[in-house]
């Protein structure tokens, strides 16, 4: 199902003997648009330090009671390698976590897809057979390691970005809407206030062109007039297939 990921902010993360604190952001890869991170605030627990965890480790998913469960101790996550805040996640460091977990890798388990099927019922040392590459994970994969470390960004980071359509400004970042099966970023969430008041509208990742991220801009390659014809969104309704088809259709993403 596709939920906001603001909504998922906040979830507490159990470990099987207590709490060991919340979800205050994502680490999304930007070749992909798959979440690869929860960046978990440990608050006054380990005060001031954030760990990170792949999606896949999560055992039990509960959003009525907006938690999370992993088959963890307090005790190893207490141990497990720090991150530094300001600096990049480097493949290194990615590693050294998985390492210590004993969990595969996710760039060994197929690139493009995600985590699906890495979730319930794993357990730390369990190495999974990765399902065979399609070829256009493999070149994306070959490119990822071609550049060393991984283009990992950050959802709070990103949120508030420009979007550009090809002739002129659309609105900007305001939310992502994350498949929960794989943790796929379907869609950006788009406020466009400025352009067309009391409006939100849903860009997929299928028609960004380029991310300027040192500037804080998302170019699209639809103009404004696509973009404004396209089906319509409210914030408080369920995307179901017939809506994503629709929406892929209009974008020329499917067949007609």
């Amino acid at each position: 199902m596709l939920r906001h990921s603001s909504e998922i902010r906040g979830y507490a993360i159990h470990a099987s003997d207590g709490v060991i604190g919340t979800v205050s952001d994502f680490l999304f890869d930007d070749t992909t648009w798959m979440v690869r991170w929860l960046v978990v605030d440990t608050g006054n627990w380990l005060l001031g330090r954030q760990v990170l965890l792949p999606p896949g480790a999560l055992a039990v998913v509960n959003h009525i009671g907006h938690q999370f469960s992993v088959k963890l101790t307090k005790e190893q996550v207490e141990a497990c390698p720090g991150i530094e805040t300001d600096r990049p996640v480097s493949r290194q460091m990615e590693s050294s976590i998985f390492n210590y977990y004993g969990w595969a890798p996710y760039w060994n388990s197929g690139g493009y897809t995600g985590l699906a099927g890495y979730g319930d019922g794993f357990l730390p040392g369990t190495v999974l057979p990765p399902p065979e590459p399609t070829q256009k994970e493999k070149e994306i994969e070959e490119a990822q390691h071609a550049k060393d470390d991984p283009a990992l960004r950050s959802a709070t980071e990103v949120t508030g970005y420009d979007i550009l359509a090809s002739d002129g400004a659309i609105g900007h970042v305001a939310d992502f809407l994350v498949e929960d099966d794989d943790w796929s970023i379907h869609y950006l969430v788009v406020d466009t206030a400025n352009w067309w008041p009391d409006k939100k509208v849903l860009i997929s990742p299928l028609s960004v062109r380029e991310i300027e991220w040192k500037t804080g801009q998302v170019h699209l390659g639809a103009d404004r007039q696509k973009v404004k014809d396209s089906p319509a969104y409210d914030p408080s309704m369920t995307i179901d297939p017939i809506y994503e088809r629709a929406f892929h259709k209009h974008y020329g993403d499917l067949p007609l």
